[in-house]
């Protein structure tokens, strides 16, 4: 057996930090048919539809399904919009509509937070959105589907495999919403308890790629108050080229965070070449200055 790209992260101790996904507007599609390594492009949905939701600008397209179960495909159809922008703060805002066709996404504006409101409703339950799609990455199914499968025991109805979260190289993968937060390298055992700490407002730093919807530099900034400097409550306000301004525990902290590049290595097992991944590297931390009167 070839050595998954998985292995070879974890044994060159690749940095999970900085590489949670970075786009701020989600769409999520319950489709159980046959996943492809480009899922949308290449399902079976309907052609109207899938053209639709691939012209999509600026949202990020992601099918999701039950673990294990096989939908009637003359079933109702769970869609969630996801709004992830650093304006609505730490929480993602989550919408959520059960259509009785596929084909009622031709007519709804699936930018999330914007709409018709009757459309799609709140939705403040936990998610737990697990990367199983094998097409696109053996690691995504070999290690993804033991912690699809725990986690859809202990929480049936927030659990959801789905179809690329990035990193195929830190599966086990997962978007935990509403908090945002990325986990990587997960199995079945650390997955629920990463799951119940997250649920419990807390952030497994170990097993953190970061908070999606933030830059890469943002998510290392908030690990590394969090996990360096042991602050509880961190939010990032904004940021001016390498330098964030976050607060934390109600004081204003600045971080300073250089991107380089990491050393080539396999980025995934269906992929031999060797590619440099961005690497951030914190160079100062310390209490922001107050403004000169």
């Amino acid at each position: 057996m070839d050595i998954r790209c998985a292995a070879l992260s974890l044994a060159d101790a690749e940095p999970l930090a900085g590489t949670a996904p970075t786009e701020a507007d989600w769409l999520l599609v319950e489709h159980s048919g046959s996943w492809g390594r480009k899922a949308v492009a290449e399902s079976n949905l309907p052609d109207e539809v899938r053209e639709h939701l691939l012209g999509l600008a600026g949202v990020r397209v992601q099918l999701i399904r039950r673990h294990g179960r096989e939908t009637d495909p003359t079933s109702q159809v769970r869609v969630f919009t996801v709004s992830l922008a650093q304006s609505s703060g730490q929480r993602a805002v989550v919408r959520s509509a059960v259509l009785a066709d596929v084909g009622e996404l031709l007519t709804m504006d699936l930018v999330a937070d914007a709409g018709d409101p009757s459309a799609l409703t709140p939705y403040d339950e936990p998610l737990w959105l697990v990367c199983t799609n094998g097409r696109r990455d053996v690691c995504c199914a070999e290690l993804g589907r033991p912690v699809a499968a725990a986690l859809a025991a202990r929480w049936p109805d927030a659990t959801w495999e789905t179809t690329h979260l990035g990193g195929h190289r830190f599966s086990g993968t997962l978007l935990a919403l509403p908090s945002g937060l990325a986990l990587g390298r997960l199995d079945a055992a650390s997955a629920v308890k990463a799951c119940e700490e997250v649920e419990a407002g807390l952030v497994p730093a170990l097993l953190t790629r970061g908070r999606a919807g933030r830059s890469g530099a943002e998510q290392v900034a908030e690990l590394h108050l969090r996990g360096e400097l042991a602050f509880a409550d961190v939010e990032t306000l904004r940021r001016d080229g390498d330098t964030i301004l976050l607060s934390a525990d109600g004081e204003q902290w600045q971080v300073v965070v250089a991107e380089t590049r990491g050393e080539p290595r396999r980025q995934s097992c269906a992929d031999d070449e060797r590619k440099a991944a961005p690497v951030y590297v914190v160079r100062s931390a310390g209490r922001a200055s107050a403004p000169s009167s």
